[in-house]
């Protein structure tokens, strides 16, 4: 059983930065891809982007392509979402997730989420 706790979102004006963490326990976190999701309210989830086990290969939403950086540090459990140039439509619950298969962008193809952290970014 993977425990994740985000942590890093915070409300921000347009056009600013923030980094989101998502620290992982109770499992070995190298075996799992980890990924990111996003749920604005009334919205569905939606898929933000994916990493391989090493970190060596990602995947990301045409909509954050160029702006948003995925990495993880596997000597401290973590991944991170690093988030440039946001925009109002950035506004969401944040998650992160994890499974052991690389290059997914269900939600459901996803076996273990964190709470989320709330993004706001204002105009």
């Amino acid at each position: 059983q993977v425990q994740l706790v985000e942590s890093g979102g915070g409300l921000v004006q347009a056009g600013d930065s923030l980094r989101l963490s998502c620290l992982a326990s109770g499992g070995t976190f190298r075996s799992y891809a980890m990924g990111w999701f996003r749920q604005a309210p009334g919205k569905e989830r939606e898929f933000v982007a994916t990493l391989s086990w090493s970190g060596g290969s990602t995947i990301y939403a045409d909509s954050v392509k160029g702006r948003f950086t995925i990495s993880r540090d596997n000597t401290k459990n973590t991944v991170y979402l690093q988030m440039n140039l946001l925009k109002p439509e950035d506004t969401a619950v944040y998650y992160c997730a994890a499974t052991k298969y690389f290059g997914l962008r269900s939600a459901d193809r996803f076996d273990y989420w964190g709470q989320g952290t709330q993004v706001t970014v204002s105009s």
